[in-house]
């Protein structure tokens, strides 16, 4: 016996003409400073076209991955392609993570052989990186907590704008002062900024893919809430995961009373199971199937839980 909920509405159109926009904002970028390293020398700047470079097919990743969640579900695939977000943030951030290691190295190398820096060239490009960043950012601010796939896309925008302010620093450094090694501080800054964030995000959508339980959702709590039912007897095979950001799923085999087959108990049991995953914690099941088994049957069970 199972009981769902689907009504999704989803504005993932909306969202896909965000990361349009946002993509071609980053790409412009990208070949702006790549110009700018070309004139100025400046790793920082090579870094963060680099970085951008990673975050224009990430974006373009999550914007395939946007169209997809559009495609209604078959019966061939019953969700549809709701996990396309999940494997994009993935790969986004696993991209990230090279691009960091990358810089990392590349900076501490200059660090010991620092090379001649056009430090106010360096300080425009900077400029103009920053301010396609802060139009990037406006236009994604709204629904980033949207999924893993928004979120994934605001974190690699941020990232570029603080290259971008690192970029500026450095310039200025290095027009005052000379000092060029600030470029390759900047370039190693770059590059920590991009790893913890980046490997947070790897984290959670790594969780999702494995099917761990949803961030929240204590399923131990769950498991009591269910017993304290009436005429529950027992609860086994209980998982919960999500599907994509946003809809988390749970199923469950319940042992009732024998009695609840015969008397009608059975379907207010599993209307009263239902309503609980739903609204008795944090994360909001509304996608539940519980199989009601009398207690009967537990001797015909032939696999172990």
């Amino acid at each position: 016996m199972s009981g769902h909920d689907h009504g999704h509405g989803v504005a993932e159109t909306g969202h896909r003409g965000k990361l349009i926009v946002v993509f071609c904002l980053t790409f412009a970028v990208m070949v702006a400073e790549i110009i700018g390293s070309v004139l100025t020398g400046s790793l920082a700047l090579l870094a963060d076209a680099g970085h951008m470079f990673t975050d224009s097919a990430g974006l373009l990743i999550a914007l395939i991955a946007a169209s997809l969640a559009l495609k209604p579900a078959t019966l061939k695939r019953t969700w549809g392609y709701k996990r396309a977000e999940i494997v994009a943030a993935a790969g986004q951030a696993a991209l990230l993570l090279g691009v960091g290691g990358f810089v990392i190295i590349e900076g501490i190398r200059r660090l010991l052989e620092p090379p001649e820096i056009a430090g106010s060239t360096m300080l425009w490009f900077g400029v103009i990186g920053l301010a396609g960043n802060a139009v990037g950012l406006i236009v994604l601010s709204s629904g980033r907590n949207h999924n893993f796939n928004m979120k994934a896309a605001f974190l690699e925008v941020l990232n570029d704008a603080l290259g971008s302010v690192a970029v500026i620093a450095a310039a200025i450094i290095i027009a005052v002062t000379g000092w060029v090694q600030a470029d390759a501080v900047v370039s190693l800054l770059i590059g920590v900024l991009i790893i913890p964030r980046t490997l947070k995000l790897l984290r959670d959508t790594v969780n999702v893919l494995m099917e761990n339980a949803p961030a929240g959702l204590d399923l131990a709590k769950v498991r009591e809430h269910i017993l304290a039912l009436p005429h529950v007897i027992g609860v086994h095979d209980l998982h919960a995961s999500l599907v994509a950001s946003g809809t988390p799923v749970l199923s469950a085999h319940v042992t009732v009373e024998d009695t609840c087959m015969t008397d009608g108990h059975a379907a207010t049991i599993l209307a009263d199971l239902q309503r609980c995953v739903a609204e008795h914690f944090d994360v909001s099941i509304e996608h539940s199937t519980f199989q009601i088994e009398p207690a009967a049957h537990r001797d015909q069970e032939s696999l172990p839980h």
